[in-house]
């Protein structure tokens, strides 16, 4: 299992390798711009491919392009709740989830792509709305992850924007395994 695929118990002992993974991906990127560019390049990889290609794996044990969609679009509700939850509360705590079992659990492989595509950016679009209605100070608001520790919103926002781009090579290494 990767650094980029954890169990919840497998999360707390990688967390520090997976934050630095991920941040040192995004490196000097800037994460705003990130994070408003996933969504044009997922609609256009979905006009690219066939329901066929979108659903091949590149190994029996990992996902496909779909399910690497779904992924991000179950991801993005989550932030959205953690986010608000850190804009509201003082110190919340953020639990963390197996990703690998909301994949199985939720069915991913039997998505519809569109649908998961519109939901990834109606949420993605609500919440760069809130992120840019955010003063210097609420940026720092912190919540604590089950598994990585206090986190403020300024950091989640780097996070997540590393995430998109884990997912995005990820999706580009799936593709190049067809050949």
């Amino acid at each position: 299992m990767s650094i980029f695929t954890n169990s919840i118990s497998a999360a707390k002992d990688e967390a520090d390798a997976y934050i630095n993974a991920v941040l040192k991906l995004l490196d000097d990127k800037e994460p705003l711009t990130v994070l408003g560019e996933l969504i044009p390049k997922l609609k256009k990889l979905a006009n690219e491919l066939s329901d066929k290609q979108l659903s091949r794996r590149e190994a029996p044990e990992k996902w496909s392009i779909l399910e690497v969609i779904h992924h991000l679009a179950d991801s993005e509700l989550v932030w959205a709740y953690r986010l608000r939850m850190v804009v509201a509360e003082k110190q919340p705590q953020i639990t963390g989830y197996d990703q690998d079992r909301w994949a199985s659990q939720l069915k991913y492989h039997k998505a519809n792509l569109e649908d998961v595509l519109e939901l990834l950016g109606i949420l993605r679009k609500t919440n760069l709305r809130l992120i840019n209605s955010l003063s210097d100070e609420e940026l720092q608001r912190a919540g604590v992850h089950s598994e990585r520790g206090e986190e403020t919103i300024r950091h989640m926002i780097r996070l997540y924007a590393g995430h998109d781009l884990v997912h995005l090579n990820q999706i580009a290494r799936i593709r190049k395994s067809w050949v």
